[in-house]
């Protein structure tokens, strides 16, 4: 099986130790994957604002880069659901049908592909898991509460497996951070309310670490965290997955 990791550009100028956990953990599960180094943006910043015509030789650039592998594994749902579902406005040839449907979020991947369910290791703090909307709505990684009160998901029986883990039980459990791509420079005021709300709700249920699939929202929690000084780490699923599985 050939895989190559996808690398966001958020992920890879501001957060590459979750890159490099991803990749990590994927060799800890038995799975050799390559990095493209030509790889570039997915397209989905200038979709977002309204250039979604000229984000199109970015999206011919996705699919030449990972045309031949296997699956495209990347960890961030928002970017996944682009690539997956936005390149339909390119022809589509065999080799974009091909990469819209092989690439796959992290946990997607590790759970449905390779039909891991349970994850070894030991992490005991309180964590918090934010459900981004793409992962969440767009992907279907997890339940909805608008169609049942059962909160279920692939990352959030991840996490339950991980010994001394506690997960957080929040008032709404999930309610969008607010970052929305291009969202948080339009409507900053509104952006920032939206994601002070959601970190109000990890602490005042005891949240220690606040985590989730997709690093774009909790970047934007985590600047919330930060310029407020808040007794909360903010960390990728990938990082403590690789941290406990030892």
């Amino acid at each position: 099986m050939k895989v190559a990791l996808f690398v966001p550009c958020y992920v890879d100028q501001f957060y590459p130790q979750v890159a490099i956990a991803s990749l990590q953990l994927l060799e800890k599960l038995g799975v050799r994957a390559v990095f493209p180094a030509q790889q570039t943006c997915c397209g989905q910043p200038m979709a977002n604002s309204g250039c979604e015509q000229d984000a199109k030789p970015v999206y011919h650039h996705f699919v030449e880069t990972f045309q031949d592998y296997d699956y495209v594994v990347g960890p961030a749902g928002s970017c996944v659901y682009h690539v997956r579902k936005h390149f339909d406005i390119i022809d589509q040839t065999p080799a974009v049908q091909h990469v819209r449907t092989a690439t796959v979020e992290l946990f997607d991947f590790i759970t449905s592909i390779l039909g891991v369910t349970e994850l070894p290791g030991r992490f005991p703090h309180q964590v918090g898991l934010h459900l981004s909307c793409h992962g969440q709505r767009g992907l279907h990684q997890a339940n909805e509460s608008e169609m049942t009160p059962v909160r279920d998901g692939q990352l959030r029986r991840l996490l339950a497996g991980l010994e001394g883990l506690t997960l957080t039980e929040l008032d709404r459990n999930d309610e969008c951070c607010g970052f929305g791509g291009t969202f948080c420079v339009s409507e900053a005021g509104i952006s920032a309310r939206m994601g002070q709300d959601r970190v109000a709700d990890h602490l005042r249920h005891g949240t220690q670490v606040l985590t989730g699939g997709d690093m774009s929202c909790l970047m934007h929690l985590e600047g919330l965290v930060r310029r407020r000084q808040l007794p909360l780490q903010v960390r990728h699923a990938a990082e403590i997955f690789n941290q406990a599985f030892a």
